[in-house]
């Protein structure tokens, strides 16, 4: 053509238009294994239905506007009357409604519910991670509400709702409610005993005026909230709706939104309570005890967002080098690429398979399993989401200087990879938590023995991890410092098992040789030659 300076040849097609869910091998063969035979058809039909949704060229757009249109802070209307509102692109509500719509609060009272939600959460993530958070806090309150059945009764059917309703009224006027939380403050951060925050009870009736201020508010665009305050019993934990029974805002002073690295589409505030109308949840003193399970259910769903963004980078990446041309030939081909986007891989599909063992855990409810959470869901909430940064790094070095360019996704991938290691509980914070199982609750390090154990005598190497592992758990000597290390060790194990007895042979060839046999390297692609890293590169490739 007259005129023309170049034609476009060697570029990859975009990754849409396919079932994120069914394209996911490993996340399939997970939910398959712990699904009992008789919800088959009906879950794995469901969570095609909504990988279709998210692989839509239509909803990753959504996504990606919702990320470049962050949401913004309105504390007064024209009239100078107070309002605080956040505003949000209309990509946001589409999105949450979505999710709303697909269980992703409604995992308590379903069959294998925990699973379900666990295996569409992973998927949703890969769409825009920033509406996990209001969806996660809505899920995770309604184990700290059980603690008061009244409250119970009143807000679960709201909050397990599959209705999204975005409107601010009464909750008791909606057909379905989302909750945020608020725990940490200036002074404290995770030392949420030190919180300032003071409640003074109303009435005999478990009513309370709060007075203080939130440093972190998570979804402040909620219709309720967990937060904690110092009750004239000790730290209680308390529920503040935003908009009354009456119809009147309760008191609830968004003084700004965090500026945040990544997350952008999702709201994060600080909040003042000033007379703020709360009902106590739980006895007094006993708030962090009330809040814990909350914490723990958003803690899985940290390890469930990282195994969603390691996925969506490595799909994204062997997608490219599948297409992509170099030197003579396919770039997946090449010897050196190959032993990258394996060892991308095995880090990828050793994430999913952990939290959906973990996520089916939470469904069977037997003391073993609630012990082995125990232990499990802080180690893997360590080391999993520790493990995200480094792999959406790497992937977008797959795609060369296109994987430094926005409109790849990848810089979306890298920005919001350091977050769920971050939040509910930070690097240190989780490996305490493991000691403290270890140290105090016998039964969880037991419960932890019997899962890897049933993989025992399959790989040398993993029996050599166990014995290795053992012995150093039989010398706590300044055990603190060592506590990272433990943590690490504990979910690398407990991945290898899991690999050993579920994934293909060279995928958990790889990851033992990798991983617990020290045959492998600080950086992605040093995986020993000599595997079978054809095959493990395949599974990983999302068919379209």
């Amino acid at each position: 053509m007259a005129g023309s300076t170049h034609s476009v040849n060697n570029q990859v097609p975009p990754l849409v238009g396919y079932d994120v869910f069914s394209a996911d091998r490993a996340l399939t063969a997970a939910v398959e294994r712990h699904l009992d035979p008789g919800l088959r058809d009906e879950v794995l039909g469901e969570l095609s239905a909504l990988g279709r949704t998210s692989g839509s060229a239509q909803v990753q757009e959504w996504g990606a506007q919702a990320n470049e249109n962050p949401p913004r802070l309105r504390t007064h209307d024209r009239y100078g009357h107070r309002v605080d509102e956040v505003e949000f692109h209309p990509s946001w509500h589409r999105l949450l409604g979505k999710g709303v719509s697909a269980g992703l609060t409604a995992a308590w009272d379903r069959p294998a519910g925990h699973l379900r939600r666990a295996a569409a959460f992973l998927v949703w993530t890969q769409v825009e991670a920033g509406n996990g958070c209001p969806l996660s806090m809505t899920h995770a309150a309604v184990p700290a509400l059980r603690t008061d059945p009244d409250l119970a009764a009143e807000w679960e059917p709201r909050l397990t709702s599959m209705v999204y309703d975005r409107e601010l009224r009464p909750a008791h006027l909606k057909a379905g409610a989302l909750f945020g939380m608020g725990m940490t403050e200036k002074q404290g951060g995770s030392d949420v005993r030190a919180n300032t925050t003071s409640a003074r009870p109303l009435a005999e009736d478990g009513t309370y005026e709060l007075t203080g201020h939130k440093w972190f508010c998570s979804a402040p665009m909620s219709d309720g909230f967990l937060v904690l305050a110092q009750a004239p019993g000790g730290l209680t934990c308390f529920l503040v709706p935003r908009v009354l029974a009456d119809g009147t805002r309760n008191v609830f002073l968004l003084q700004r939104l965090k500026d945040k690295l990544g997350n952008r589409s999702n709201a994060s505030a600080e909040v003042e309570f000033d007379g703020t109308w709360a009902r106590r949840v739980g006895e007094e003193g006993r708030g962090v005890r009330t809040i814990i399970e909350m914490v723990a259910a958003t803690r899985l769903d940290c390890v469930l967002g990282s195994a969603g963004l390691m996925r969506q980078a490595v799909a994204q990446a062997v997608h490219h080098c599948a297409y992509r041309e170099v030197f003579g030939g396919k770039l997946v081909d090449k010897p050196l690429m190959r032993n990258v986007l394996a060892d991308l891989a095995i880090e990828s599909e050793a994430a999913t398979t952990l939290a959906l063992r973990l996520a089916a855990a939470c469904d069977d409810g037997g003391e073993q399993e609630r012990a082995l959470l125990r232990i499990a869901v802080p180690a893997a909430k360590y080391w999993v989401t520790k493990r995200c940064p480094p792999v959406a790094v790497e992937a977008a070095e797959c795609l060369g200087g296109n994987g430094y360019v926005e409109e790849s996704g990848l810089p979306r991938l890298v920005r919001e990879s350091p977050l769920n290691s971050i939040w509910e509980g930070a690097g240190n914070v989780q490996a305490l938590d493991v000691l403290r199982a270890l140290q105090r609750e016998p039964g969880a390090f037991d419960a932890y023995l019997r899962e890897v154990g049933q993989a025992r005598g399959a790989d040398h190497r993993l029996d050599a991890a166990i014995k290795n592992l053992l012995t150093e758990l039989a010398d706590l000597e300044g055990v603190e410092g060592r506590a990272r290390r433990l943590a690490e060790r504990l979910a690398l194990v407990l991945q290898g098992s899991l690999l050993v007895r579920f994934a293909p042979p060279q995928v958990a060839d790889a990851f033992c040789a990798a991983r617990l046999g020290g045959d492998g390297g600080a950086a992605f692609g040093t995986l020993p030659p000599s595997l079978d890293l054809a095959s493990v590169v395949e599974r990983a490739r999302p068919v379209t």
